[in-house]
């Protein structure tokens, strides 16, 4: 089960790791996008904009709905809701630590005085 979880964190990452992808959840976490709403702030064809929903999908980050020849497509906030949590235990971790630097530099600066 950890394995599978990395696993899928991995997916995630590499979801988010493109730029144009990042943008396409950006529209999504607002509302329920079209593939041709998706595909229409980028300078790509549909099916170049099809490779980069499937990448989403197989991260588990989009769900596609189909309906006649319309696809809506949403954010699964579950999944990125996973890697949030994966954040957040680093950002605690980081924020410890600069805690820790920065009472150690004004005991420095108090022993200057």
């Amino acid at each position: 089960m950890v394995n599978d979880n990395k696993d899928h964190l991995n997916e995630i990452f590499h979801a988010l790791a493109d730029s144009t992808r990042r943008e396409m959840v950006h529209m999504m976490s607002q509302k329920e996008r079209t593939v041709s709403e998706l595909a229409e702030p980028f300078d790509m064809s549909l099916a170049a904009i099809s490779k980069h929903l499937k990448v989403l999908e197989r991260a588990n980050l989009v769900e596609r709905k189909v309906n006649g020849r319309t696809h809506l497509c949403r954010l699964n906030t579950e999944s990125l809701s996973q890697a949030t949590e994966w954040l957040r235990f680093y950002e605690r971790f980081w924020s410890n630590r600069f805690d820790i630097l920065e009472n150690e530099l004004l005991k420095a600066k108090k022993k200057e005085h």
